[in-house]
């Protein structure tokens, strides 16, 4: 690669030379301003993939210069927006490294305070699917549902609480889905094929998903995860597809 093709490619060593480097945590805060379900577990697993190679200190830790940030910047939004599978991703990626490619501009910094964590003072925590907890009372306020609905919703296997009686993420995007389609008439009996149709998906990717989490091996669990949401955004794709062509016949197109 010439030395003007590198300087133009963040991430390339040329590039990187010289920048001021982050910590992982630092580097954490600035992606959860516009992606805030990021965590340090997927950091790494992007590196263990090899989408991102911070420099290293010799005690071992991980820097992070703003080419890299950029880089990871590429990678999440091709996730969120595209679905794009971490295959395809890293050819773009290698395609950027040989001849430059739109989108990977370096940003701007966000001046953001960080803690030792990377958490944001001041600011709520990120709720993830897995160990975002919400109470009855904060799932009906945020959501909008009453709690007749709620109750609705529980009896059909829709939102499902943990003990002692707390919520995830994902039942707050259930109940705020179920809220605006309500607004359009929709009843709960009427969602009943959603948590079946979901019931098979889920039977149909765990058994591509199981051999991986059931390794004790973290970079394979990193990797199952990794697989499920690949498997849910593309699945998402396709359901959204499929509704779309269903209606054009309705909407005369």
């Amino acid at each position: 690669m010439s030395e003007r093709a590198a300087a133009a490619v963040p991430g390339s060593g040329a590039a990187a030379r010289g920048q001021p480097l982050m910590s992982i945590g630092e580097v954490l805060a600035q992606l959860r301003v516009e992606f805030p379900d990021t965590t340090i577990s997927k950091l790494r697993f992007l590196e263990s993939e090899g989408l991102v190679e911070p420099q290293r200190t010799p005690a071992g830790y991980r820097k992070y210069s703003w080419d890299d940030v950029a880089r990871l910047r590429f990678v999440l939004t091709a996730q969120r927006d595209q679905y794009l599978p971490l295959r395809v991703i890293r050819e773009q990626l290698a395609e950027a490294d040989r001849e430059g490619l739109p989108g990977l501009e370096r940003p701007r910094p966000s001046l953001v305070a960080v803690g030792p964590d990377g958490e944001v003072p001041g600011r709520e925590p990120v709720a993830e699917s897995s160990d975002g907890r919400l109470g009855r009372v904060e799932l009906l306020s945020r959501s909008g549902i009453n709690e007749a609905l709620l109750a609705e919703l529980e009896r059909m296997g829709l939102v499902v609480s943990h003990p002692p009686g707390w919520y995830d993420a994902d039942a707050l995007l259930i109940a705020q889905a179920v809220a605006g389609l309500a607004g359009y008439g929709l009843e709960p009996r009427h969602l009943r094929g959603y948590r079946t149709a979901a019931d098979r998906e889920v039977g149909l990717f765990a058994q591509l998903v199981a051999p991986l989490a059931r390794q004790s091996d973290p970079a394979a669990r990193a990797r199952a995860a990794e697989v499920a949401r690949e498997l849910v955004g593309l699945s998402q794709q396709l359901h959204a597809a499929l509704v779309r062509v269903g209606l054009r016949g309705t909407l005369g197109r």
